[in-house]
């Protein structure tokens, strides 16, 4: 099993925005562990509630967004740094998502759920739980994942767990997945994937669906 502690090496609850200390730790970091929280999944219809990070020594941030809220520069900061590597997991919600609530251009990205496509060939099972479980050794609980993320002042200690939780494992399944696609050589190929996320990610916004199908 995994050695992660049960708890955070430190969580922090934040309205609005990082604070500066924080934020200057983060930009101190080669790479991020990064997850957000909506009332739904259709960008422009439901709003952004929620934005977590993680950085390699188990420090959660949690940014609580408050309802029409349209910017959040020093979280912005963080996105657009291009010395920062941000690991998703289905980045192109995500990306997307901060880009049509906060206007945040995330760049460079790193996606698991595209790597374990790529890489994982031999299961079929790509989801954060099946990743996390089987690269890193952690269980994770999912039954918060379907809730009222709307509710910013009254979060429940379980919807906070479940959220930080699911950005603290993503940057040891990263390491894991790109030792795998170096060795299957496989790598070249997933790093472009990860180059085509912010189209991708714009088309889902202009409601652009399959236009690559016949």
């Amino acid at each position: 099993m995994s050695n992660f502690a049960k708890k955070p090496t430190s969580f922090k609850v934040f309205i609005e925005d990082l604070d500066e200390e924080t934020t200057k730790k983060f930009l101190g970091k080669a790479a991020l562990a990064i997850d957000s929280e909506a009332m739904g999944l259709i960008h422009g219809r439901d709003r952004l509630c929620l934005v977590q990070i993680c950085d390699d020594e188990d420090n959660v941030a949690c940014i609580k967004l408050n309802q029409g809220q349209k910017k959040a520069p020093r979280l912005k900061s963080l996105m657009e740094n291009q010395s920062i590597e941000k690991v998703f997991h289905f980045a192109r919600f995500d990306v997307a998502a901060l880009a049509s609530n906060l206007n945040i251009k995330v760049t460079p990205i790193f996606c698991t759920k595209i790597a374990s496509k790529i890489g994982r060939t031999y299961s079929p099972r790509h989801g954060l739980k099946e990743v996390i479980s089987e690269l890193v050794g952690v269980e994770l609980d999912k039954q918060a994942q379907s809730s009222d993320w709307g509710l910013v002042d009254e979060l429940s200690e379980k919807q906070l767990e479940y959220a930080a939780n699911d950005v603290r494992f993503l940057l040891a399944a990263k390491k894991k997945l790109k030792k795998m696609l170096i060795r299957e050589k496989r790598w070249d190929i997933t790093k472009r994937c990860f180059e085509c996320l912010p189209v991708i990610c714009e088309l889902d916004r202009l409601r652009f669906h399959n236009i690559f199908e016949h």
